[in-house]
């Protein structure tokens, strides 16, 4: 059911990838994204130390025997990241697949996961990108369209156009995303001709996702008009749910403030009290337009079989038309 060349890469059971969300993406969601047969992916960025790095990833392969992945984040930060401390803990570790997104091709790292014998996937929102990671040894590449939640880029290509541009133009496989919340968004991203699926605003309602409980029945109530792309002024435009957090980083934007004031009202720190207090309008939460489409908290199992079997049923109803 569904076997594509980025199950086989990957060795997971459905084609689908559990994107990876800043300060939620731990072990105890990426555990669940990966035993429910997805690749699950873990945020490095969350954590200040390697050995706070270090921790996460054996707890992770407490919860989990299954595959999972590890994401470097190459995006502009107020805390300096420095990849290479993460990567040391990755090739200790023996990390079998890393993924990386941001602004630019992870051309100083790709040499050194090759060697490891580590599969590279990149993360982009253009062809253009996607091209220069298959150029420097990327074994996949995720593209996700304008609806996504989360980065979105400048170039405003909707996921209708992005996958299939992307499948004509790479040899790789591609992952496709952007507005994928249940088994109809899964079938068509498919049908465009990716290999695999990437999806994240439905599961933070996932039983398993850290977030207040207030939160996520606010999202459960949220449309497809409820998000907001922010940060373009400072080339990091995200999607995210519209609060007073939000309104507060656009009405920055329009006043022209600057990189830190920017990045200060829209600061983890900030997100991580919304999290865990359920202050809605403490912080931002990247979230896509497909949140319209999310009406239950269920354990990510549910939300993994549930897209699955709805694409099935989908799938056999189209066999006979």
């Amino acid at each position: 059911m569904f076997q594509t060349r980025i199950t086989e890469m990957f060795g997971i059971k459905y084609p689908i990838v559990v994107g990876t969300m800043m300060h939620l993406a731990r072990a105890e969601m990426v555990a669940a994204a990966s035993n429910a047969g997805a690749l699950g992916v873990l945020a490095s960025a969350i954590f200040e130390t390697k050995e706070g790095f270090r921790q996460e990833i054996k707890k992770l392969k407490d919860r989990t025997d299954k595959p999972f992945a590890v994401n470097l984040n190459l995006f502009p930060a107020m805390r300096p990241i420095d990849n290479r401390e993460y990567l040391e803990v990755i090739f200790d570790e023996g990390i079998k697949i890393v993924e990386t997104s941001g602004h630019k091709a992870p051309e100083e790292f790709a040499s050194d996961l090759k060697k490891h014998g580590i599969t590279l996937v990149h993360k982009c929102v253009g062809v253009r990108y996607a091209l220069k990671a298959q150029s420097i040894g990327a074994d996949a590449v995720t593209v996700v369209g304008y609806e996504n939640g989360g980065a979105t880029g400048t170039l405003d290509i909707t996921t209708l156009c992005l996958v299939p541009r992307a499948v004509d133009s790479l040899k790789v496989p591609v992952i496709g995303g952007g507005g994928v919340a249940d088994g109809r968004g899964f079938l068509a991203i498919l049908s465009l001709g990716a290999q695999g699926v990437i999806i994240g605003t439905c599961t933070l309602v996932a039983e398993e996702c850290p977030i207040h409980p207030k939160l996520k029945e606010t999202l459960i109530n949220a449309s497809e008009l409820d998000t907001m792309v922010i940060m373009r002024s400072i080339q990091n435009s995200h999607r995210v749910w519209i609060n007073e957090a939000a309104k507060k980083v656009a009405q920055l934007e329009k006043q022209q403030a600057g990189l830190p004031e920017i990045v200060e009202a829209a600061g983890g720190d900030k997100a991580r009290r919304m999290f865990a207090e359920g202050n809605l309008n403490a912080g931002v939460i990247s979230c896509g337009q497909g949140i319209g489409l999310v009406k239950k908290v269920r354990p990510m199992k549910d939300i993994i079989e549930g897209i699955i079997y709805q694409a099935e049923e989908l799938r056999k109803k189209l066999a006979v038309l």
